[in-house]
């Protein structure tokens, strides 16, 4: 059967699935909108399901907050060029919304069965899964964080999309809380204070640091104390209040929070791909597959 360029478009508006796949589930179904939707739900499923085991190491970090919380995410696709693409964009505001308005949502299972914004009747699976299915790659929604706002300060710091932290410290000091987020986002402390870097970190660290001293021919009693002084120095090094602080390297960021009465409380750091195991991009492959329809 034929269909109209009007039922065509509406379907493309409900959905924002290509020309030619919303007249496909048109004609499928025979002219029956909501036939034609539910067709490419689940041709949006199919698709992401082929797609859910490609590696999505590329993406951004959404932040958004009011005057109750403040939300991060990490979303991810596959490569750059989707990660800059309108509709990746606009599903990445879409759910930073969601989370930011229900607060039930406190991970990413959770946030996926929710109504995405602005979207009346779409989950923020489906959404995603329709995505998948129009830009032909894999789209995940990797991780969230949540501080509550109402008894503490939230500082922001955004470098661009792909790195965003937050701080909570304790007291109103929005300019230094800021402060202490870019430091963190340029530092990298893994945790606040030297006492909570894992014991078995600091083993490790100790069995390098002892098997450089070895080859000095020192005193064991020499080599031990040497050793003590380098893991003290690492233990500074990947402290948040053991850094120098990067507006003001003659302090730490101790003696900075101590001068103020202020104390880091969390901090949170996202960097996009961070951790995740990147494939060796083929690049002739991942065109073909394009043009193939992979």
């Amino acid at each position: 059967m034929s269909v109209s360029a009007g039922q065509v478009k509406e379907l493309r508006e409900r959905t924002g699935a290509g020309m030619m796949e919303c007249k496909k589930a048109l004609v499928a179904t025979g002219g029956d909108m909501e036939g034609a939707v539910e067709e490419l739900r689940k041709s949006g499923r199919a698709k992401a399901d082929k797609k859910a085991g490609r590696v999505a190491s590329e993406g951004v970090v959404v932040v958004r907050s009011d005057a109750k919380s403040t939300v991060m995410l990490e979303l991810n696709s596959e490569t750059d060029f989707v990660a800059r693409d309108e509709n990746f964009l606009a599903f990445s505001s879409a759910v930073a919304e969601t989370a930011l308005k229900t607060s039930a949502a406190s991970d990413v299972t959770e946030l996926q069965n929710l109504p995405l914004a602005g979207a009346s009747g779409t989950t923020v699976d489906e959404a995603r899964q329709a995505l998948i299915a129009k830009v032909g790659e894999n789209i995940t929604i990797r991780r969230l964080v949540r501080i509550n706002a109402e008894t503490t300060r939230t500082g922001v710091y955004l470098h661009g999309s792909r790195i965003g932290v937050l701080v909570e410290v304790d007291g109103n000091h929005p300019d230094l809380a800021k402060d202490i987020a870019m430091h963190v986002a340029a530092s990298r402390p893994m945790v606040i204070l030297p006492e909570q870097v894992p014991a078995a970190i600091i083993e490790k660290e100790r069995e390098i640091f002892m098997a450089q001293a070895a080859s000095s021919g020192k005193p064991q009693a020499i080599m031990e104390k040497m050793v003590d002084g380098r893991v003290r120095k690492f233990l500074d090094e990947v402290s948040l209040m053991g850094q120098p602080f990067v507006r003001d390297p003659e302090q730490t960021v101790g003696k900075l929070l101590e001068k103020n009465r202020v104390r880091v409380l969390n901090f949170y750091r996202f960097e996009v791909g961070e951790g995740i195991e990147k494939e060796a991009e083929d690049f002739v492959g991942a065109v073909m597959a394009q043009v193939h329809g992979g």
